[in-house]
């Protein structure tokens, strides 16, 4: 009796144990399931990734601008830009050789001044003063073309010229036959010294802008210099040194392109004149 009861109790055991060993077998596909969508997710997130640093960076930036190539590379030598038949007739007493002024780069800003003292004794003196400044513009992706940025400086150094302080009687006059562009622009200014009468060329070739600055004076009882005179010799040495631009750049042909300039080397300065300028008079800041 006792074994039967063993025996009964055994079999209702079993279902049970059964039935537990079914769960967990049940239980595996799900975990596997589960596991298999985690792998998928995991799959595509990978593959999005890739494609996207697949991606060209620049897909959408736009390409670089691009500006024409200034025509003239270099300067002429400031002080040679005349002839020594010119600074015979503009400043006699200068001698040969003129005073070349500080540049940091001679090939796109230079300039040579000249001073010429003729004493007459007790009949006073006649006091001459020629100054020649050239100022290359470089084509620049940020700034421009050189050749329009020489003329937006030829405009700025025309506008200067008429707006001397103390400057008497101004005059200004359009000059053929001379570069691309060129203005003359003529006044009487009271010194210490005496009275001085200015003439003030400036001449734009392509992208340079050549400024020739002549002054003269009767000084110590001596008679005033005619300003027509002075003018006339102002514009024969502005069409000089233009000839001289062009034949240092090939006789008027293009020469090489320039060089691209970085931003840090680009007219950060501002442009200004070479040269002397202690004889020219004070311009409005």
């Amino acid at each position: 009796m006792q074994r039967r009861a063993q025996r009964a109790e055994q079999r209702k055991q079993r279902p049970s144990r059964i039935n537990r060993v079914l769960a967990g077998a049940a239980a595996v596909p799900v975990m596997l399931i589960a596991a298999g969508c985690s792998s998928d997710s995991g799959s595509g997130a990978d593959a999005d990734a890739k494609q996207a640093s697949e991606s060209p960076a620049g897909a959408s930036a736009s390409p670089s601008p691009t500006v024409e190539a200034a025509a003239y590379a270099k300067l002429p030598e400031p002080c040679s830009v005349l002839s020594e038949k010119t600074l015979e007739e503009l400043v006699p007493e200068a001698g040969k050789s003129g005073k070349e002024g500080n540049s940091d780069d001679v090939s796109v800003r230079a300039g040579c001044s000249w001073d010429s003292l003729d004493n007459n004794g007790v009949k006073g003196s006649q006091f001459r003063w020629l100054n020649v400044s050239l100022l290359r513009f470089e084509s620049d992706a940020t700034r421009g073309a050189g050749e329009q940025r020489a003329r937006e400086y030829y405009e700025k150094q025309v506008a200067d010229a008429k707006a001397v302080e103390g400057a008497k009687n101004t005059k200004t006059e359009q000059v053929t036959g001379t570069g691309d562009q060129a203005a003359a622009v003529r006044y009487d200014l009271k010194k210490k010294e005496g009275a001085f009468k200015q003439q003030t060329v400036v001449t734009r070739v392509e992208n340079v802008v050549v400024t020739v600055d002549y002054n003269g004076a009767g000084l110590a009882g001596e008679k005033s210099p005619d300003s027509d005179d002075l003018m006339k010799a102002a514009r024969k040495a502005a069409k000089e040194a233009v000839a001289a631009v062009t034949k240092a750049n090939g006789a008027g042909t293009s020469a090489a392109p320039d060089s691209p300039r970085s931003p840090s080397k680009s007219p950060s300065k501002s442009p200004s004149k070479s040269g002397s300028s202690t004889k020219s008079p004070t311009k409005k800041s």
